[in-house]
C-alpha cells in the first residue's frame, strides 16, 4: 500500500491559464505571480491540518502536453486551470480536458476558471457551457471554481481557500 501515498494532484491547463500562479498562491495562502512558463514540471507540497498535499503541475505548452496523459493513472484528482478571458482557446482547452477526462471516468476534477478579475473573463457559468462540463459523466466528482490572483502579497480569495480545503477532502477521500 506504500505506493498509495505517492500520488499526486495534477494540476494541468493550456499554457497562460494561471496553474504556477494559482498554485503557489494555494500553497502560500497568499497572491503569488508567476510571470515565466512551466518549463516541464513544478511539485508543490502543501500541508493542512491533516495531511500533505502533493500537486504536480506539468507545463501547459504544446511539448509537454503529451505528457499529460502518462501522469493521470498517478493522479489522485485533476485541477485544470483554464484562463477565463482567453476566448479564443476556450475550445481548444475544451478537447484537452475531454481527451484527458476520457480515459479516467472516475478521477474527480476541479476547474479553476481563472482571471475573473479581467474585464474579457468569461463567467463561470459560461465556463461551464464553453468547456461542455455537463458532459464530464454523472461518476465523477465535478467543481468549478471561478479564481483570481491579483495583488501580489494579499491574502487569498476565501472561495481559493474554499477550493483548497475541498481540494483535501477529496485526496483524503481517493486514499
Amino acid at each position: 500500500m506504500e505506493q498509495e501515498k505517492n500520488k499526486q494532484i495534477l494540476v494541468l491547463g493550456l499554457d497562460g491559464a494561471g496553474k504556477t500562479s494559482v498554485l503557489h498562491s494555494l500553497a502560500l495562502n497568499r497572491v503569488q505571480h508567476s510571470v515565466a512558463p512551466t518549463q516541464g514540471f513544478n511539485a508543490v507540497c502543501i500541508s493542512t491540518e491533516d495531511s500533505q498535499l502533493e500537486f504536480l503541475e506539468i507545463g501547459g505548452s504544446k511539448p509537454f502536453r503529451s505528457c499529460w496523459e502518462m501522469y493521470l493513472s498517478k493522479g489522485l484528482l485533476l485541477i485544470f486551470v483554464v484562463d477565463s478571458a482567453d476566448h479564443n482557446r476556450l475550445p481548444e482547452a475544451k478537447k484537452h480536458l475531454h481527451q484527458l477526462i476520457g480515459t479516467n471516468p472516475i478521477l474527480p476534477l476541479v476547474v479553476f476558471a481563472n482571471k475573473q478579475d479581467l474585464e474579457a473573463a468569461y463567467h463561470i457559468t459560461d465556463i461551464h457551457e464553453a468547456l461542455a462540463l455537463s458532459e464530464v459523466g454523472n461518476d465523477r466528482k465535478m467543481f468549478l471554481f471561478g479564481t483570481q490572483v491579483t495583488e501580489n502579497g494579499s491574502e487569498i480569495p476565501s472561495i481559493m481557500q474554499d477550493a483548497r480545503d475541498l481540494i483535501a477532502q477529496l485526496a483524503a477521500d481517493m486514499q
